[in-house]
């Protein structure tokens, strides 16, 4: 791999705290191809779920310990935790003890980052890990042989020896990443290229994230945004030099020939085009959804911004795999009923993903497993006017109670609240305790055309209960 130039990451021992986790798990692996000694614990290897991740892991050459505080043995380590940690955790008690330094998760990403020589970073409210993935696709197949770090598992790095590819790492100069302004974490990074997808409500207001935003184009040498949302445009004269992509906007450079779009169940084809010399390229994606086609156009421009021509990033993306989780289909029963796993859990992910399948003929059948208490509350109401506004009167949205690992967390509201507000705006709603009740619910009502949709995030196990529903259906 390229040399840093923070010679203080590779320096010590490194001990992650959750190092299963899908944010941390891609910073772990690229620490460890810096050669850098990393360690961790988890407490999902302590509860005996997804025990393969951490079989692998261990394969890897990462030392993994119980969540008890055993691991933390020197004041050497510096010790990694993400914000959703809490002190009381032994591993926080016992670093405390030693005096160990301590990094929050976006202060490592962000070390990183500023210390390669070339920084594309991927920001705004929803489609991130889509655009980093796809992004780090057209640099790789161009040759630039990046180091990408992603939320989620890219297909076209994964295989039967790295199956958890939630990161490459590259010998080259360039640092692909998504970077989060939920923490306002994002005003840490010093980009080269500065990516803007989208702005909406979600963690922070709106006035904070035209702030975080707006400096966050200025940092960079070069910007690209989305003529499309129209306060992305707005954010346009912060930049020091400006590449805007979109499908509808005329004052997108890099946009899509009127007319052009064709979208199939799996797939979705246009024909792009660069307004800057007037040529035209044919885009095949093997991916759905019209969010899928803006998300090619701003990986085209990053890599653009990042010096590949778009003839060769549309290229790229021809064989772009996808995402773990991303509208992954699991498979098509005998009875014909197919099965998709997808990581919506927010109101516009999940809008994503339910235009995408109300696209085509079909009934949906969207089970939902909310990610937590809190999230529920801040967000339900959003939610349940997502699904019911989205989904026929044919169609149907289950829901199991939210996941939940331990903790201090208040769960006096959970899915039970969400169901109502369904129904209240007119939606088919079901709420189910337990997620294998779901499962078997789902397979009784399963017929020949039906979409199943498995919905939610921060729970690996969630995959597999697609297959399982899967495996039920047929």
């Amino acid at each position: 791999m390229s040399e840093l130039s923070d010679p203080g990451l590779s320096g010590h021992p490194w001990f992650f705290c959750g190092i299963g986790g899908s944010g941390m798990l891609p910073l772990a692996l690229i620490l460890k191809g810096h050669g850098a000694n990393v360690a961790g614990s988890d407490r999902s290897r302590d509860q005996g779920r997804t025990p393969e991740k951490f079989a692998w892991l261990e394969r890897e050459g990462f030392t993994l310990y119980p969540q008890d505080g055993s691991g933390i043995t020197s004041a050497d380590q510096v010790l990694v935790a993400s914000a959703a940690v809490e002190d009381t955790v032994p591993e926080m008690v016992r670093a405390r003890e030693l005096g160990c330094p301590k990094m929050s998760r976006a202060e490592l990403l962000a070390r990183l980052f500023n210390a390669a020589p070339r920084g594309v970073a991927i920001g705004g409210t929803s489609g991130k890990s889509t655009v980093t993935g796809m992004t780090g696709w057209i640099l790789t197949s161009a040759g630039r042989d990046p180091t990408i770090m992603n939320g989620a598992v890219m297909k076209n790095f994964a295989h039967a020896d790295a199956p958890f590819a939630s990161a490459r790492v590259g010998q080259g100069d360039t640092f692909v990443s998504e970077v989060d302004e939920s923490d306002g974490s994002i005003a840490l990074y010093r980009p080269a290229v500065s990516v803007l997808l989208n702005v909406s409500l979600d963690h922070k207001s709106m006035e904070e994230l035209r702030v975080l935003f707006g400096d966050f184009l200025a940092a960079a040498a070069v910007a690209a945004l989305n003529a499309d949302d129209p306060e992305c445009l707005a954010l346009a004269p912060r930049a020091q030099a400006v590449i805007r992509f979109g499908i509808d906007s005329a004052e997108a450079e890099i946009g899509v020939e009127p007319g052009s779009i064709v979208e199939g169940p799996t797939s979705l084809n246009a024909t792009v085009l660069d307004r800057r010399d007037g040529s035209h390229h044919a885009l095949t994606l093997r991916v759905p959804g019209r969010h899928n086609l803006a998300n090619a156009l701003a990986a085209i421009a990053a890599a653009n911004a990042a010096g590949v021509s778009v003839a060769e990033a549309v290229a790229a993306l021809g064989s772009y795999a996808g995402l773990a989780r991303r509208f992954e289909i699991v498979g098509t029963s005998p009875s014909g009923v197919t099965v998709i796993d997808d990581f919506g859990h927010n109101p516009e992910k999940c809008a994503a993903t339910l235009r995408t399948l109300k696209a085509h003929p079909g009934r949906v059948i969207a089970f939902f497993q909310p990610h937590g208490y809190g999230p529920l509350r801040q967000m339900g109401r959003e939610l349940a006017e997502v699904f019911a506004r989205l989904l026929g009167p044919d169609d149907l949205t289950l829901l199991c109670d939210p996941v939940y690992f331990g903790g201090t967390v208040d769960r006096s509201e959970g899915s039970e609240r969400i169901i109502g507000l369904i129904r209240e705006h007119g939606g088919t709603a079901e709420y189910i305790p337990t997620r294998a009740d779901c499962g078997r619910y789902m397979a009784e009502l399963a017929r020949p055309g039906d979409r199943i949709v498995i919905m939610g995030a921060r729970d690996d196990t969630l995959s597999l209960f697609a297959r399982e529903v899967l495996a039920l259906v047929g």
